[in-house]
């Protein structure tokens, strides 16, 4: 009996969903490429609910004749290309004629598009790749897609889409990717009935205010040189931060004609470049443009085409590295050297002549004899000596004991004297050695226990500022905050959104009396992103942790012995409180072994 047939199409075009739309940010992608690829000078996308009940995108393009328009729903059916040579000197977004017939496998698809010759336009609705109607409809010259309840028939897929805010996210950053390389395309991003951004054409400078800065000031790209290089090889340009304005979140962005793409070889070209100039953990903002012939790169990697093969990638990561060099070193140079000026001859002053400096050099020095003083006849003797006793020695401090008890008991901490070392560690002398307790990891520990508690209860203290303070952010941030805004509330931050970009804090932390609240906020965002915190408990873990890394005690802080014993003493009543939830220790034992093997 014969076991291998063919899928239905049906079938074949939610397999091939599985890797070509794997979000509505996915979806996003690939009809606003399709509308750039038609010509579109103006993109509208209208989202509901994230994508998961509606994704809209209208566009001005050229529009599609009725024909075209069945077609281009069938897999792999496009008009980028006629033969696989063409895929060699692509100019478009998109070639591979998989993404519509995937978007229709998985949502209800409805779309109306008109040809400028045309009187009429066609509208075509299809569920689930079945063709639902097709017929003649009064409609504006461009295209008009709305994608309805994406995955209605793939519910394995829908259950596994993240939160509202999280994907919301994910459809601002595709989307950032798409408008920071075409800036002279209007567009518009509009969620729930509320236009998040608008986005007028203009340079690529300001676009990249636009997204992440303030247009009215153009605080952020003031903070940016510009990098233009012209080479056979590869034509590059766009901007880098300058290294007094680099920070722990740091924006990323390369593009290939015209296309974003990722590229951890080339991001090491860049970070080459600022070799010696960032502070630890410091990332360089860019937003750098590859022109370079179609025929020397390999877009069709994945279906997503974000990873691109280079034919030539070392000569290139050579001229990254030296162009964003060369940017840097222009904005570092104080003055311009004429090299083309006459020679100046600077005199000499008369009857002084230039005499060779002396060295004396004493052969019979030897830096191993006592104090410097040379006994040629009486070299050191018995110098192994010295060593005695250093052979198989290790003077690891103890941090892996079998019970906590046996570091920190209630009793030594009542009853013993503590000391403060350094500005930076609290010593408790115990039965078994002396333990040494890092005060502003501890103080952190103790805080962020305290802080989980507050949120876990609502029951968070707040102070009033006397002065109100605002907090600007670019527009994925705000949808992140909205997402935290309920936890960051009941912990005791007072705030009130100003503006689409902005909020108003006017009451924090009552522990973070001596902060200010706009770093404070911002950190909180940094982490909560960059440790991909989806969940309710994980954002309150990390909003936990920022809040106690910058409420702890500061290194350098003098602590009276009242201080000090109240730190301890709250710090063994943590479940773990050898290791802070980094995992960096914040309590060690110097045994008394250790102390005797030294003397």
């Amino acid at each position: 009996m014969d076991i291998i047939h063919l899928l239905p199409d049906s079938v074949a075009n939610q397999i091939a969903a599985g890797e070509v739309i794997q979000r509505p940010a996915s979806c996003l992608k690939e009809l606003v490429e399709n509308s750039l690829d038609a010509g579109a000078t103006r993109i509208q996308v209208i989202v509901r609910d994230a994508g998961r009940t509606l994704l809209q995108v209208i566009d001005d393009g050229i529009g599609m004749s009725e024909m075209d328009a069945r077609l281009a729903f069938e897999r792999h059916a496009t008009s980028k290309i006629r033969e696989a040579q063409d895929l060699f000197s692509l100019r478009t977004m998109g070639f591979r004629g998989e993404a519509l017939a995937s978007i229709c496998a998985v949502a209800q698809v409805e779309m109306t598009t008109r040809r400028a010759e045309d009187e009429t336009g066609t509208l075509l609705e299809i569920h689930g790749s079945d063709v639902i109607r097709q017929e003649p409809c009064v409609c504006p010259v461009g295209t008009n897609i709305k994608v309805s309840n994406l995955f209605f028939n793939v519910p394995v897929r829908r259950k596994f889409l993240k939160t509202d805010q999280t994907e919301l996210r994910n459809l601002l950053t595709e989307f950032y990717h798409i408008v920071l390389v075409y800036p002279k395309v209007n567009f518009t991003f509009v969620h729930n009935d509320e236009i998040l951004l608008e986005l007028p054409a203009g340079t690529e400078k300001q676009r990249i205010e636009a997204v992440f800065g303030n247009p009215k000031r153009n605080v952020y790209t003031s903070a940016f040189v510009e990098v233009n290089t012209e080479t056979e090889v590869v034509s590059i340009r766009g901007f880098v931060v300058k290294p007094e304005n680099a920070t722990r979140k740091a924006e990323q962005y390369f593009f290939v004609n015209g296309r974003y793409m990722r590229h951890p070889y080339f991001l090491k070209a860049v970070q080459t470049a600022y070799s010696g100039m960032l502070a630890a953990d410091y990332q360089p903002s860019f937003f750098i443009y590859f022109d370079i012939n179609p025929e020397a790169i390999d877009v069709n990697i994945h279906p997503t085409k974000t990873e691109i093969k280079f034919a030539d990638e070392q000569t290139i990561f050579q001229i990254l590295m030296a162009s964003v060099r060369e940017a840097l070193g222009k904005f570092a140079m104080p003055t311009t050297l004429d090299f083309d000026a006459p020679n100046i001859d600077i005199p000499l002053p008369a009857n002084q002549p230039v005499s060779t400096p002396q060295v004396v050099v004493d052969p019979a020095y030897n830096p191993f004899h006592s104090r410097g003083v040379i006994y040629p006849d009486k070299p050191q003797k018995n110098w192994e000596s010295l060593y005695e006793g250093l052979q198989n020695t290790d003077y690891k401090v103890q941090t892996d004991l079998s019970s906590e008890e046996t570091l920190l008991r209630a009793e030594d901490i009542e009853s013993c004297a503590l000391w403060q070392y350094g500005g930076k560690y609290i010593l408790v002398p115990t039965a078994n050695g002396i333990v040494l307790i890092n005060q502003h990891r501890a103080h952190a520990a103790i805080l962020r226990a305290q802080f989980i508690e507050q949120l876990t209860l609502t029951q968070g203290a707040m102070q009033q500022l006397l002065f109100p303070e605002v907090l600007e952010l670019p527009k994925d941030e705000m949808v992140l905050l909205s997402q935290l805004l309920p936890d960051l509330r009941a912990i005791g931050f007072d705030m009130e959104q100003l503006s689409p970009d902005s909020y108003s804090i006017q009451g924090i932390p009552a522990q973070l009396a001596n902060q200010a609240p706009v770093p404070v906020l911002q950190h909180i965002l940094t982490q909560v992103r960059e440790r991909g915190a989806d969940t309710q408990r994980e954002w309150r873990e990390q909003i936990a942790q920022s809040l106690a890394q910058s409420a702890a005690i500061p290194y350098g802080k003098t602590l009276s012995e009242s201080e000090m014993r109240d730190i301890v003493t709250r710090l063994v009543q943590l479940p773990n409180y050898l290791r802070g939830a980094d995992g960096k220790i914040i309590a060690s034992l110097l045994s008394n072994e250790e102390l005797n093997r030294r003397f």
